[in-house]
């Protein structure tokens, strides 16, 4: 860090979002088969889109959409992917003025395989280049004293961040900033990585069914959600068609899902946690944050990627039934 740091009060600050976390080209490729042929055999597929990917990434430009001032902190390399992940966040309202280019590792990158079903279940094959090097001592702290609310996303693709992780989101907390965490999915399926300590300094744990039961060690979706949620975190659980559940540690509530054409899915879970982090910087209750945030979950299926169908604040709140300013 250099230069003095800028003691804001949180109502006066530049950015009402900070997002550390992953930015990468995605490969949404639909109508893939259930297993691809090899042996130089070559299908073909309904479609295949370029678009914004990663988990913070889609995050950041969600909460653009919805009339957050937002900023992306993260790391991509001095390639054409990453020339395509900072110039895609930038179109979409997005500070990225102090994100990282790697002197000399690619930019990652995801091949997604849309299933063409019902569900439209999909596979993801990540090639994580610089993804993982993003170090929590690498964040600026004075970028801290812009924003109103720090979002960390990928837990588990960026090891380094992960290393030191508690002490970012205390100085965040410090600063007077609310905090929220997306775990997503932890390839190497230890669930490790020192995330309970963590999770004593995060104010909204964000995480999909299968990630709530694998963190907390538990089959059962309520239990591990309590489980999470009694470490000092409001667990936030994203549960597809069927809406999302929050967790208080005392008691629940649920928003059931929306019906609505889906397309893909890629993404969604990072545009319903831009939904939830909307209502709690506006001070909303918890059932009109976890409507919004389905609301919002559910609009951005409706095309391929995870940026393209992600809706602005109005097109939401009609969908949840909402209000402007839902009551305190």
């Amino acid at each position: 860090m250099s230069g003095p740091v800028i003691r804001n009060s949180p109502d006066e600050r530049r950015f009402d979002v900070l997002v550390v976390g992953d930015a990468n080209p995605d490969v949404i490729v639909s109508g893939a088969p259930e297993r691809p042929a090899f042996g130089q055999a070559e299908e073909l597929v309904a479609a295949a889109d370029l678009t914004l990917g990663g988990s913070g990434a889609i995050m950041a430009c969600a909460c653009a959409r919805l009339g957050l001032r937002t900023a992306f902190f993260g790391v991509v390399g001095d390639d054409p992917a990453g020339s395509f992940s900072l110039d895609a966040l930038r179109e979409r309202g997005v500070d990225v003025t102090r994100s990282l280019v790697h002197p000399t590792l690619p930019t990652g990158l995801t091949v997604a395989l849309v299933k063409d079903d019902a569900d439209r279940d999909r596979g993801m094959l990540t090639a994580a280049g610089c993804i993982p090097t993003l170090r929590s001592s690498d964040v600026p702290r004075d970028l801290l004293w812009t924003a109103r609310h720090l979002h960390i996303s990928s837990f588990y693709l960026q090891p380094q961040l992960a290393h030191g992780l508690r002490e970012l989101v205390d100085e965040a907390q410090d600063a007077g900033l609310s905090t929220s965490l997306d775990t997503n999915w932890d390839p190497s399926g230890e669930w490790g990585g020192g995330l309970r300590d963590v999770l004593g300094g995060i104010d909204l744990l964000l995480v999909n069914e299968e990630e709530a039961r694998a963190l907390a060690g538990v089959a059962d979706v309520r239990a591990a959600a309590l489980a999470l949620a009694a470490r000092g975190s409001t667990a936030i659980v994203k549960c597809g068609a069927r809406g999302g559940v929050a967790y208080l540690g005392t008691g629940t509530v649920q928003v059931p899902g929306l019906a609505v054409g889906v397309v893909d899915t890629v993404g969604a879970g990072d545009t319903f946690n831009a939904g939830y982090v909307y209502g709690h910087l506006h001070d909303w209750p918890v059932h009109e944050s976890l409507a919004l945030a389905v609301a919002c979950g559910s609009l951005s299926t409706r095309a391929a990627g995870g940026t393209a169908a992600q809706p602005a604040l109005g097109e939401a709140l009609a969908a949840a039934g909402l209000a402007a300013t839902p009551p305190n």
